[in-house]
């Protein structure tokens, strides 16, 4: 008998261990402080109430130790669009059409591919005052990538490609691929000299089988738009093509105004 009562006794003690390592870890996530982990995360997004800026799964506080943002002064209405561009199939003129139409400046974040396929409308990025951000050659899961050199490699193959095509360099911004990283990850990166942007709004634009009606995306954001957003949309999208034009009317009259990611660097990182 006294056997079994120091088993319970045991087994109750580990319960109540675990369930408070549990709770803690439950408030950590809720705390409002989420935490980088060493392995890989995939960057997401909680949303609350209607116009505030959304809660990323790492807390803009810790991803500044890295150089690194998800969003910007949530006190002032400025949006900052971000173009992910993967390959050119004609949208992206139809994008920049809209931004000079707007005299908005955007980023456009460009791998190997699409400096390769589509050097002209790099050229016109940059003439029109864009800002053309590093997404990697090859698109890979960067967070895979343990050392320095082949990390780099991937980043440089890049940049170099950009200097060829515009004479300059490219400017040091970079945004993961997928989305994915890890505290090496954004460690390696900041290294390298480069910011690092993930984002606050972005809806599923990337199907191409499968595009948002212009009311689908209206419905993703419109309600979702907050100070200081980093908005990201594929170049890809021939919905994000019809669209921009009265999406960014539609912003404006909401009495936003269109940054740039240069408000994120140092004087001396600017182009």
């Amino acid at each position: 008998m006294k056997y079994k009562k120091a088993l319970l006794l045991i087994v109750f003690f580990l319960f109540m261990y675990g369930a408070g390592a549990g709770a803690a870890k439950i408030a950590d996530v809720f705390s409002g402080s989420p935490f980088i982990r060493d392995e890989t995360e995939n960057w997401g997004l909680g949303f609350g109430t209607e116009g505030t800026p959304p809660t990323g799964n790492v807390s803009a506080e810790e991803l500044s130790q890295y150089d690194a943002y998800y969003v910007g002064d949530p006190s002032e209405k400025t949006i900052y669009l971000t173009f992910d561009c993967g390959y050119e199939n004609g949208n992206t003129e139809k994008m920049l059409d809209a931004l000079k139409k707007h005299n908005a400046q955007g980023a456009f974040f460009v791998v190997g591919n699409f400096l390769e396929t589509a050097p002209e409308i790099v050229k016109r990025m940059k003439e029109e005052g864009h800002l053309v951000g590093n997404h990697t050659y090859h698109h890979p899961d960067m967070s895979k990538i343990s050392d320095m050199a082949s990390f780099q490699k991937e980043m440089d193959d890049a940049a170099n490609l950009y200097r060829q095509i515009t004479g300059e360099e490219m400017p040091k911004l970079y945004r993961p691929p997928q989305g994915k990283f890890n505290t090496e990850n954004l460690e390696m990166a900041k290294q390298l000299g480069y910011r690092t942007f993930f984002w606050s709004l972005a809806y599923v634009d990337w199907y191409q089988d499968d595009q948002p009606t212009a009311e689908e995306a209206y419905s993703k954001l419109l309600p979702r738009i907050h100070p200081g957003a980093i908005v990201l949309l594929h170049a890809t999208s021939e919905t994000n093509g019809t669209i921009l034009d009265e999406l960014l009317t539609k912003w404006e009259e909401l009495g936003y105004t269109f940054g740039s990611l240069e408000d994120f660097m140092l004087p001396s990182e600017k182009k």
